[in-house]
């Protein structure tokens, strides 16, 4: 077998590599195909990078990595035709961080963020694969559990529970 590897780079954005293989050996002139093909490929391959991460970015909490509001709308709309299409149960947990105020209040909003970033990551180990959390708001969070009945949330949002009272935050040297 004989490949050809090209790495897809531009303006120092790393693309990914692209490897072409093949049993006989390519020739030169096939080799400059290529490469001509490639080079019209990067840009509009950069673009869609882009794209992707302006999505991403449009969908996302950036202090708890969460989906975010719009992310739950867009989700929300989807999972229920599923639900109803499929004749699946559809559970959804909402909460909030008990006396959040206070701990903005008491030790200013970097050690409010720091708690929303854990009490996100506290969440996110408690779930399973299948299950979508979202920043809804402030200290609120949603969790979209697919098919999943009454019961079943119960026992996750118990999980999320005790994940977030067993932790302990830490901050300034003192653990809150």
């Amino acid at each position: 077998q004989h490949s050809c590897t090209y790495a897809l780079k531009v303006e120092n954005l790393s693309l990914g590599s692209l490897t072409i293989m093949r049993h006989k050996k390519f020739n030169g002139d096939e080799i400059k195909l290529l490469e001509t093909l490639l080079c019209s490929l990067i840009y509009p391959l950069k673009n869609a990078t882009l794209y992707k991460q302006a999505l991403k970015m449009a969908y996302t909490d950036p202090l708890t990595q969460t989906n975010n509001r719009t992310a739950f709308d867009n989700s929300l709309s989807r999972e229920i035709q599923l639900a109803n299409r499929n004749s699946r149960p559809l559970s959804i947990i909402f909460f909030d961080i008990d006396h959040f105020k206070n701990i903005n209040d008491t030790y200013g909003h970097e050690c409010g963020d720091i708690a929303l970033s854990t009490v996100a990551n506290c969440i996110k180990e408690a779930l399973r694969d299948s299950d979508i959390v979202f920043r809804y708001g402030g200290e609120e969070f949603v969790i979209l559990l697919s098919d999943t009945n009454l019961n079943g949330a119960k026992v996750i949002a118990e999980r999320i529970r005790q994940q977030i009272e067993n932790h302990r935050l830490a901050y300034n040297m003192e653990v809150l």
